[in-house]
């Protein structure tokens, strides 16, 4: 954890917030923290600053880790900008254990909005899985988020048919970009070298299951004005592709990297 982060629901009235769990155990183990150290915090969705620990309960170790616990009550101040997201993602999810670790680093590499899609190759049996749930990926969200030191938490919509998103339109109303950028192994066109023109107005990254968009889909796509871009000829897995792929594109996007 890079930066503790509270929801503004746990910051009381007179500017204080109590916590325990993995962030007290965070604060206690490695920080060694002490009344009156200075911590970095900030809100989920919100700024960021410091916080002063003004009280610390002690409690009884972790009884698997032997790890510290506690309650540790600090007074916020948060009066900075957070790093803004930088791209959004259509992500056709691989397995529920893949999709599962790829979250927290999703989050911390800066993605806006993930629309999970149901191409042809995604196993249907994943629309059933429990990581889909939002009580599940908020807290893996928000795991990435405290390690990159930033706030934003991203939002997730499901569209089980890939298909019919698309040829309605809603695709192109949702990400009204002019950058779309579709993921191929051998792709020989690059991603656009233009830049969209607000911040509102994200990139947009197109993702395939580990078996690959079908040429269907890749004409779809690409009717939609989406470019392909690739790694190169190895097919990868989703998680290994798809950190690979936002690490490039991050220096030409993300505007808080220049």
């Amino acid at each position: 954890m890079n930066r503790i982060l509270f929801e503004q629901s746990e910051i009381a009235p007179d500017g204080t917030a109590t916590f325990g769990g993995a962030r007290a155990e965070h604060v206690l183990a490695v920080l060694h923290g002490a009344i009156g150290q200075t911590l970095k915090t900030g809100v989920v969705d919100g700024p960021v600053g410091t916080s002063i620990i003004e009280d610390i309960v002690p409690l009884p170790p972790d009884p698997a880790t032997g790890l510290p616990q506690g309650r540790i009550t600090v007074r916020v101040s948060h009066t900075s900008t957070a790093r803004p997201p930088w791209i959004d993602l259509i992500l056709a999810p691989p397995r529920p254990r893949a999709f599962k670790r790829l979250l927290p680093q999703l989050a911390a590499l800066g993605i806006r909005r993930i629309v999970l899609v149901g191409a042809e190759k995604v196993e249907k049996s994943f629309w059933g899985a429990q990581a889909l749930k939002p009580e599940r990926y908020r807290p893996l969200f928000l795991d990435g988020l405290m390690q990159a030191g930033t706030t934003a938490m991203p939002t997730v919509t499901i569209e089980r048919s890939f298909r019919r998103y698309a040829e309605r339109g809603r695709l192109a109303v949702d990400f009204p970009t002019p950058v779309r950028i579709v993921a191929h192994p051998g792709a020989i066109h690059s991603s656009p070298a233009s830049t969209p023109s607000s911040s509102e107005e994200l990139p947009v990254l197109a993702v395939g299951p580990e078996g690959g968009w079908t040429d269907e889909e890749i004409s779809l796509l690409e009717s939609l004005s989406f470019r392909r871009h690739s790694l190169g000829p190895r097919i990868l897995r989703t998680d290994t592709a798809l950190i690979a792929l936002l690490a490039q594109l991050m220096p030409s996007f993300d505007v808080t990297t220049k």
